[in-house]
């Protein structure tokens, strides 16, 4: 997929009415847009970046479910993040990296600047939008915000609005940066390093299961006298996010998350749900602590047309990654006019989160 950056000429005014003068949005996409082809537009989730086919490399593809050859497949990057879309990284207009400066956005405000940048492609229609975990907040967004350009909506491992458990989980992780001085110095973009390695260690506790934990991290000698390999497999997860990820990012990511109420100034949860008019899926997973199944549950049942699937898995919140076999059965069953050529996909170990 070919990587963009979008530059919008106007000022971009968030929710919180703090304004951003020089918004530039990092997208994939496949090829030029034109309107015979179909539209599939990804969402991603809190620390992916703008191309599927290196995250959802089991979905996303030449010959996979969202074809990079058949399909007209884009991404955009969220405001905030440190992929090339405006963020704390960038530098504000006194020459100086915005760092905790940077204006306090909304799952809202990443839908309206990706709104921006559909417009300026010229797409008219979007034929499915999809996303899991904070990619389905966005998705869920775009089908109320503007729901007659979405066709179809396929939500997995999300909600309508963020639970007290998921903030509780934020927060902790935020709390986790700023116990790092590095952090609070705002120095550079480096700050926070072990800050973030201990916040990805927290979130993980939230995005898997004590099953899968007992599958993938048991102690390979049965008579050990102190167990390591969770406590490894932990360290060696958050040093690999701090490797490639920014923790003033990641604080700015973790609030947006706090913003998802699709129910915010729509008369509540329930009234903003019937609003949606795509064809729905909601794909939820039967182990998922972060976003347990009554959640995707209470969508289906307030979404007109939607329709509720359950993916089995060890995995926790990570099975949105991991099973991308039964989540492409369920979106093809789902959309069999969208996907009627397509029975299968490539099986392949998907490695990380």
């Amino acid at each position: 997929m070919k990587r963009e950056i979008f530059r919008y000429s106007g000022k971009f005014e968030t929710e919180s009415t703090e304004v951003i003068d020089s918004l530039e949005i990092c997208y994939h996409h496949t090829a030029n847009y034109s309107p015979d082809k179909r539209v599939i537009w990804i969402c991603h989730a809190l620390t992916a970046n703008s191309n599927p086919t290196e995250w959802w490399d089991g979905l996303a593809g030449p010959g996979k479910l969202f074809d990079t050859e058949k399909f007209y497949i884009i991404c955009a990057n969220v405001l905030g993040s440190c992929y090339g879309t405006t963020g704390p990284t960038s530098v504000e207009k006194d020459g100086k990296q915005y760092l905790l400066r940077f204006p306090q956005i909304t799952v809202r405000d990443t839908v309206k600047a990706h709104n921006i940048l559909r417009e300026a492609l010229g797409i008219e229609q979007i034929d499915l939008i999809t996303g899991g975990s904070i990619g389905g907040f966005q998705a869920l967004e775009w089908a109320v915000t503007y729901p007659h350009i979405i066709d179809k909506l396929a939500l997995i491992a999300c909600n309508a609005r963020v639970s007290p458990w998921g903030t509780a989980f934020n927060e902790s992780q935020r709390l986790a940066l700023l116990a790092d001085p590095t952090f609070t110095e705002q120095r550079d973009s480096n700050g926070g390093k072990k800050g973030l390695e201990t916040a990805r260690s927290i979130a993980l506790l939230s995005y898997r299961s004590y099953e899968g934990y007992g599958i993938s991290q048991k102690e390979p000698d049965q008579d050990f006298l102190f167990a390591k390999r969770a406590g490894s497999y932990q360290k060696y997860q958050g040093e690999k996010l701090s490797a490639r990820f920014d923790a003033y990012s990641y604080f700015t990511l973790t609030k947006s998350i706090d913003s998802h109420n699709i129910g915010r100034g729509r008369g509540g949860v329930v009234n903003a749900l019937s609003k949606v008019e795509a064809n729905t899926l909601v794909i939820g997973i039967d182990s998922d602590v972060l976003f347990p199944i009554e959640e995707q549950r209470f969508m289906a049942d307030n979404i007109p047309n939607a329709t509720l699937m359950e993916i089995k898995s060890l995995f926790g919140h990570d099975g949105f990654l991991l099973e991308y076999n039964q989540t492409a059965d369920a979106i093809i069953k789902a959309f069999p006019d969208l996907f009627n050529s397509i029975t299968t996909v490539n099986k392949k170990v998907y490695a990380g989160s």
